[in-house]
């Protein structure tokens, strides 16, 4: 195992107001770290001389590229070329203007949605590029593909000490409750809430329940992006997930008890269910050292915790 050190350095966070950003600043505060996280009107990074300006200016020796366009289904499918474009262009520059300036180590969050389809379960490192995309993210898909393309390529042609890590699905506070498109843990707590809220007997959900799914709050995603900037230097990709499945009949139960809704649960098997199965294999990231620490039960009621005070006031 390799031993990097994060102390006194500079860190160019990029994405610090998103959810992974807000989770991994405090983190890196505790490291004495000078942290550099300028705000989206601060700094565009689709715009290349921008951000080599910038870079060549504050001079950061570490860089978290988390930023990115995201959004759910409908957000995919409405603006294709946007979602291909910016995060193609964000991942470029930041990754390209990295080596120029000399960073000393990156770290790149892909994500899940860039393994094909059909890979088989639990979901390797090794499936990436070995299938086709799912149709409705696909253009998102293919820009995270790019970029973890980049990291390996710059790292074998330039010797930069960049690697990339493939996170499940996430949630914890800082996410996003919006009514339509938010993903699916944000979504399940404002429906509860509001049905307690409002007396209502009953929730409806779609499918039958019987989906399998890996979530991982993101304060263990922050410690692991840590974990791996100071223990992980290699070209190939690395999942970061919890390892643990939950159907989705029981997340629904457990969100409704953490709610503290008292009606009933109706399932619409009328409607899709999505894919059976989605958990990616994280023995790689087990073998050098790493696992999460927060339960799922314990995570559902601290995002609710903060909701309360930060969304549904």
């Amino acid at each position: 195992m390799i031993e990097f050190s994060l102390e006194n350095k500079r860190i160019w966070v990029c994405g610090g107001n998103g959810l992974v950003g807000n989770a991994l600043i405090p983190l890196l505060q505790e490291k004495k770290c000078t942290i550099l996280a300028p705000s989206r009107s601060d700094l565009d990074l689709t715009r290349q001389s921008a951000v080599e300006h910038w870079a060549k200016e504050n001079k950061p020796e570490i860089v978290f590229l988390l930023a990115a366009k995201v959004g759910g289904i409908y957000a995919n499918n409405t603006f294709p070329a946007e979602f291909i474009y910016q995060n193609i262009m964000i991942s470029s520059n930041v990754i390209n203007t990295a080596y120029e300036v000399g960073v000393k180590k990156l770290l790149f969050l892909g994500s899940a949605c860039s393994y094909p389809k059909f890979a088989p379960m639990p979901i390797k490192e090794e499936s990436l590029l070995e299938g086709a995309l799912e149709p409705t993210n696909e253009p998102y898909a293919v820009a995270k593909i790019a970029s973890i393309k980049l990291c390996q390529t710059y790292r074998r042609q330039y010797g930069c000490d960049f690697i990339a890590g493939v996170p499940t699905n996430l949630y914890g506070p800082g996410d996003r409750f919006h009514p339509l498109e938010s993903h699916v843990i944000p979504a399940l707590m404002r429906r509860f809430h509001e049905a307690k809220l409002n007396n209502l007997p009953s929730v409806e959900i779609w499918g039958t329940g019987t989906p399998q799914r890996e979530f991982l709050h993101v304060q263990d995603l922050a410690k692991a992006c840590i974990f791996l900037m100071e223990s992980y230097s290699s070209e190939k990709i690395i999942n970061i997930g919890s390892g643990e499945e939950i159907t989705i009949r029981n997340l629904v139960n457990l969100v409704k008890e953490v709610i503290g809704y008292p009606g009933d649960i109706v399932f619409d098997s009328s409607k899709p269910d999505g894919a059976m199965r989605k958990v990616l294999d994280t023995a790689r990231l087990k073998g050098i050292g790493w696992s999460s620490s927060i339960y799922l039960k314990d995570g559902l009621m601290q995002t609710y915790a903060w909701a309360q005070q930060n969304i549904f006031i």
